[in-house]
């Protein structure tokens, strides 16, 4: 094909091209019209179909909120009918109310007048009693001649003597019915304790005696112009007495744990035969540390055996230093040993609790460890070291209250009384200076004599008992068992003695005449 057709050919194609393109954008054109039309006929007729269900459900809407609105309206208005019924209600009671208050104090005012007027008439009644009363009165005194004085102290001596029978009566009945059946109960509880309880008694002085091999060692203990025994007594704090007793030499000291430091110091300076001052000092040393080991073993041998635990250290060595105490020749720990196992067994009797019981009994003479060295009685040093170690209340309550210096409030208090004087008032168990004792008895008298009524008296059975001769004109039947409780209630605040006393009182009327 030449150039020129092919180039024909090619224009014509290309017109052909372009008219192609026209005519299909014109067709989608055409066609894209139709679809906006379309759509926009779909939009209008969709809007106009939502408007239509719009104004449906604004209608509805509308009906709902009426009737809501009515259905309320009516709720308020049924509300306030019952409100106003409520109150209506109210204010009739109210008024009825009202109207009864009115009532009742017009009947208060009226009763009020009348019970006026009684009380005018009571009153002039009375005053017509009281002349009546004066009249009768003096008519009386005129009769028994007798004045208003006169007449009360008469009946009140009457009814006085009246008074006193029928308190005697009654104190008798009272120790009657009482003894029957505590007397029996105690006496079985305290024999039963007693009879398990056994312990041993010694007596120790205030001297302790060393034995010497032979006189020649006097000399030696004295030594040149008495330095050695001045070296001794002041380390030690003891009197040496050095006599004509043959081979031995007496330590004499009123603290035990210094005579007994003293003592040991001498047998060990005897064994080694050395004495001098230097030697002297160390032996005491030595003696002093053996003297507390012992004191520590002591204590802490008692607190096994007496099944108490958990002693503060300073009570156990307290404890043990009551080894060296004796109490009117009766030692002290043996004495606080045997009250702590009477303490266990009385308690165990009685239903009490048996470990506080023993730690009461076991430490209620703690005191006298100390008394030696501080001031004030062993009751208020065991209380004061109770106290700072710690102890139970009811502990520290039974070792102030075991002498009654306080009342004893517990049933520990009671129990640890009870040991004690059956521990001190055991045959042997205490020995008593005869002084000591005659005073006792002549005290003992002096109360009994101090009682109005009272024409003699007698202390027997070691003061034990005491019996009264009593003036039969002074002192009535009735009256002596008042007298016996106020003159045995004298000796126990007056005096201390173990165990208990009896107040005998023994009235006697005679008649003597003679036949000629």
């Amino acid at each position: 094909m030449d150039p020129k057709t092919a180039l024909i050919m090619g224009i014509v194609a290309v017109v052909l091209g372009v008219i192609g393109f026209f005519v299909g954008s014109a067709y989608r054109r055409k066609s894209a019209e139709n679809k906006i039309g379309s759509a926009e006929e779909q939009a209008k007729r969709i809007l106009g179909d939502a408007m239509k269900t719009a104004e449906t459900k604004k209608k509805e809407a509308l009906l709902e909120a009426k009737d809501e609105i009515h259905q309320l309206r009516q709720e308020t208005e049924r509300d306030l009918r019952e409100r106003r019924n409520d109150v209506k209600a109210q204010e009739k009671r109210i008024q009825q109310k009202e109207e009864s208050l009115d009532r009742k104090i017009d009947n208060y005012e009226a009763k009020e007048e009348k019970l006026s007027a009684r009380a005018k008439v009571i009153d002039e009644k009375l005053e017509e009693c009281e002349r009546i009363k004066k009249s009768q009165l003096d008519m009386l005194e005129k009769i028994s001649g007798l004045s208003k004085e006169q007449a009360k102290t008469q009946l009140l001596d009457a009814l006085d003597g009246e008074l006193s029978h029928e308190k005697a009566v009654k104190i008798m009945e009272y120790e009657r019915t009482t003894k029957e059946d505590s007397e029996k109960l105690a006496l079985e509880i305290l024999s039963t304790a007693v009879q398990r309880c056994a312990a041993d008694h010694y007596s120790e002085m205030t001297v302790s005696v060393v034995s010497l091999p032979n006189d020649e060692i006097k000399g030696r203990i004295i030594g040149r112009e008495g330095r050695n025994i001045r070296a001794i007594e002041n380390a030690t704090g003891v009197d040496l007495i050095i006599d004509d007793t043959p081979e031995v030499i007496t330590v004499s000291c009123f603290e035990p744990i210094r005579r007994e430091i003293a003592r040991l110091t001498l047998e060990k300076l005897i064994l080694d035969g050395r004495i001098h001052p230097a030697r002297i000092e160390e032996t005491v040393a030595k003696a002093t540390a053996e003297v507390e080991a012992t004191i520590k073993r002591a204590g802490e041998q008692a607190m096994v055996e007496a099944g108490v635990h958990n002693l503060h250290p300073e009570l156990v060595k307290l404890l043990g230093r009551l080894h060296f105490r004796t109490s009117y020749g009766q030692n002290v720990l043996n004495h606080s040993l045997e009250v702590c196992h009477l303490c266990g067994l009385l308690a165990a009797e009685l239903g009490a609790d048996v470990t506080l019981a023993k730690r009461a009994g076991l430490l209620h003479d703690i005191g006298k460890a100390i008394d030696h060295e501080q001031e004030g009685s062993h009751i208020q040093l065991g209380v004061e070291a109770a106290k700072k170690y710690k102890e139970n209340e009811a502990i520290i309550h039974a070792i102030h209250a075991h002498h009654g210096d306080i009342e004893a409030k517990t049933a520990i208090a009671f129990i640890v009384q009870a040991a004690d004087a059956i521990s001190a008032a055991r045959p042997g168990a205490r020995r008593e200076n005869i002084e000591n004792y005659i005073k006792r008895l002549e005290k003992l008298e002096e109360i009994a004599n101090s009682f109005k009524g009272v024409d003699g008296s007698f202390a027997i059975q070691a003061g034990r008992e005491i019996r009264i001769i009593v003036k039969p004109e002074v002192i009535s039947d009735d009256q002596m068992t008042i007298v016996a409780h106020q003159i045995a209630e004298r000796i126990e605040n007056e005096l201390e003695y173990p165990g208990q006393i009896k107040v005998n009182l023994i009235r006697e009327n005679r008649a003597v005449d003679y036949a000629k």
